[in-house]
């Protein structure tokens, strides 16, 4: 085993207002040889509750995300280190008012999407419109609500007006939520149901066959900040880790990144062997519980705050997740910008007889039952696990009866935003590296949780105040008081922050840029060199 540590720049105040101003690299085309095969844990499938999952309008999820950020081409995208966007659809872009509240691009000349049809400023305005006027509760529309207005004066200018300023805006470009879709292929005002994919990204999507492979083919027609190293990525889906990662040993694929185990991990950190290098890096992914505020027994503050007192993290991480994690005690994690660990300063270690107190002043009866809902299928067969040692430390107080219900993602995500669960488990992949990303997406009427918990101090003050800072390390103040609020009022509580791992075989180059500051895998990172 050949273990490499990527060590990514700390994400702390990194937007400026004219991050963009300056144009991006061109683009090309190199590698070759055989397809590149990367495995996944990741399930892209065509359901009754998802019918578009390709669709940028109907896609907000990690695994989706990689495939769109291969294809579908944005204004400006995230660079393989660092985490200021650069230019990518544009030649450059930048706020043109000292308020930030027009926002202005100019494209590459020549664009074209991957069928050959021309990009023009007009299929970017056509996209953004299209985002925020399907508007479907499973997309990432709520990144762009600030828009107020979409012009395409010229065919290489595209403007944004927002409706208040906004120091994150470009942040928020690099995303799939931005991505460039063509005028003449995608439905106005629907989703484009299926797998069907016209981008003008790096990659063109080959085939796509459910449960078993894509094949991304490189894009000729692509012109952007980024070069590619291969000429094909064929995607391996796998129903467990345990199968994915048991192809890597065989060399029937090359590159694995999720999801594997922490004993998966452990066991390739601990081997000897040359064959497959093992990748870390710091992660910006975090895990968390999500209390329904409507619920008869958890809109009790106290409940909520007993349940903190008593959840002992650095054991989950111990414990369940082998130390491949570390204990998180705010919904922004180390390495953001503003982070604080407000739970812990406000709860300390665990303490059962703090708990009990706790429910006794509020007139509270003991044991409380509580139903903990977890995902069976999307954050790895190890969520299972976590959920048990929950319910054990609960439990083991003497002050609740868990019930735990585990749930396929198909089921559950579209039940968790519909007030079905009274506690279940969440996991967040950030949408951009910035403290506004790990608090604005779960704060107000269209949280992207469903949840009924709302802050107006949060809301109205705090989150409008801290997007008009362009330098990032004024707002520390700011996201301090927002994440002390959500300790008090306990309507989430962070449990741990993961790392990034990738493992592949020896003569796969390019591994350590593979994973963006997004958590996003980078298909044209990927190279094959000669092997040990």
């Amino acid at each position: 085993m050949n273990r490499k540590l990527l060590v990514l720049p700390a994400v702390v105040g990194l937007i400026a207002p004219a991050l963009a101003a300056c144009g991006g690299s061109s683009g090309g085309s190199g590698g070759g040889g055989d397809a590149i095969v990367v495995g996944t844990t990741d399930q892209i499938e065509v359901t009754k509750d998802s019918p578009a999952p390709l669709d940028p309008a109907d896609s907000y999820d990690i695994g989706e995300w990689n495939i769109l950020g291969n294809t579908l081409q944005t204004l400006l995208s995230f660079p393989p280190t660092g985490t200021d966007p650069i230019p990518d659809a544009a030649s450059k872009c930048g706020f043109t008012d000292q308020l930030g509240e027009t926002y202005r691009c100019t494209l590459h000349g020549g664009l074209k999407f991957s069928n050959g049809d021309p990009l023009t400023s007009k299929d970017v305005k056509f996209s953004i419109d299209r985002q925020l006027g399907i508007h479907d509760p499973n997309g990432p529309s709520s990144l762009l609500d600030n828009v107020d207005k979409v012009e395409a004066p010229t065919d290489d200018t595209i403007v944004f007006h927002l409706k208040t300023p906004d120091a994150t805006f470009p942040y928020k470009l690099a995303t799939p939520a931005a991505a460039i879709v063509d005028s003449k292929v995608y439905p106005a005002n629907k989703i484009l149901a299926g797998t069907k994919l016209v981008g003008s990204g790096p990659y063109k999507l080959d085939s796509f066959k459910q449960g078993d492979e894509a094949v991304f083919d490189k894009n000729p027609n692509y012109k952007g900040a980024f070069k590619l190293n291969n000429d094909k990525i064929t995607l391996k889906f796998y129903k467990t880790s345990a199968a994915m990662v048991q192809a890597l040993q065989n060399g029937q694929v090359d590159v694995v990144n999720r999801t594997m185990t922490p004993d998966e991990i452990a066991k390739f950190q601990d081997t000897t062997s040359s064959k497959i290098n093992l990748v870390e890096a710091p992660g910006s992914e975090i895990r968390y519980l999500v209390f329904n505020t409507n619920d008869p027994t958890v809109k009790s503050v106290a409940v909520r705050k007993a349940v903190a007192e008593v959840v002992d993290r650095e054991a989950l991480v111990r414990d369940v997740y082998a130390r491949t994690s570390e204990a998180l005690y705010s919904m922004i994690p180390q390495g953001i910008t503003g982070h604080s660990n407000s739970f812990f300063n406000t709860y300390g270690e665990p303490s059962v007889s703090k708990a009990k107190q706790t429910l006794q002043k509020a007139g509270i009866t003991t044991p409380v039952p509580l139903t903990l809902t977890y995902t069976t299928d999307h954050y790895g067969s190890v969520t299972a696990n976590e959920f048990a040692e929950l319910k054990k430390q609960l439990e083991a107080s003497g002050l609740f009866k868990i019930t735990l219900q585990g749930v396929p993602w198909d089921t559950f995500r579209n039940a968790s935003l519909n007030d079905k669960y009274q506690v279940w488990g969440m996991g967040w992949f950030p949408d951009f590296p910035d403290p506004d990303n790990y608090l604005a997406p779960f704060m107000g009427k269209d949280n992207i949780l469903g949840t009924p918990y709302r802050n107006s101090q949060i809301e109205d003050q705090i989150i409008p105040a801290e997007r008009k800072q362009t330098e990032r390390s004024a707002t520390v103040n700011s996201f301090e008081t927002a994440q002390q609020d959500l300790a008090q009022d306990v309507p989430f509580i962070p449990l741990w922050q993961g790392k990034q791992y990738l493992a592949a075989k020896n003569d796969i180059t390019g591994t350590e840029w593979a994973l963006n500051s997004s958590s996003e895998l980078q298909f044209w990172e990927l190279g094959r060199g000669v092997s040990e």
